[in-house]
């Protein structure tokens, strides 16, 4: 059976390690459904988070794969009851006579943020669980959306039993 799963990985920061990693998810026909990259506390070091959908078979040989880049430092399946995940989305509403008041409740009930705004639209950050952003947007469709976009996701291992640190990097390459 498919399902989603993440994996967080510490790469080398450096031109084209991006593009072997998707290139490495392209060859084998594996989709990637949300995409984050970002410089860590190191800038020697970025930190990848992939989430896909498939099954523990696709799971399996996606880690192990990535293990084998010279790039990739650190690999490390994060499991949904034992992560801390969100992303982020900005969208842009009409907003005009009558609507403006229930775009923000809306807005103020998923804890968002008016970042622009003007006579006919407001534009909002959210933040939070992908489950969160996907009940907002389903929301605001009934309210009329103009625009949106939303990053990838973003995740850590709960506690401290698996931390991907980029110490452990530096200790491998």
């Amino acid at each position: 059976m498919d399902k989603k799963f993440t994996v967080s990985l510490i790469v080398a920061n450096h031109a084209g390690v991006l593009n072997r990693v998707a290139g490495l998810y392209a060859k084998r026909g594996y989709n990637i459904d949300s995409l984050a990259v970002g410089v860590t506390e190191n800038p020697q070091y970025s930190r990848i988070t992939i989430v896909s959908t498939g099954d523990d078979y696709m799971k399996e040989q996606v880690e192990r794969q990535l293990q084998k880049l010279h790039d990739v430092k650190l690999v490390m399946l994060l499991e949904n009851g034992n992560m801390v995940g969100i992303e982020q989305m900005l969208i842009k509403m009409r907003a005009e006579g009558n609507g403006k008041a229930a775009i923000s409740s809306l807005i103020n009930s998923y804890g968002g943020r008016v970042m622009d705004f003007g006579e006919t639209f407001i534009t909002t950050e959210i933040t939070g669980p992908s489950e969160k952003i996907d009940e907002f947007i389903c929301k605001a469709e009934a309210l009329g959306i103009m625009e949106l976009c939303r990053s990838g996701s973003i995740a850590l291992s709960h506690g401290l039993d698996n931390v991907l640190s980029v110490d452990d990097a530096f200790r491998i390459g």
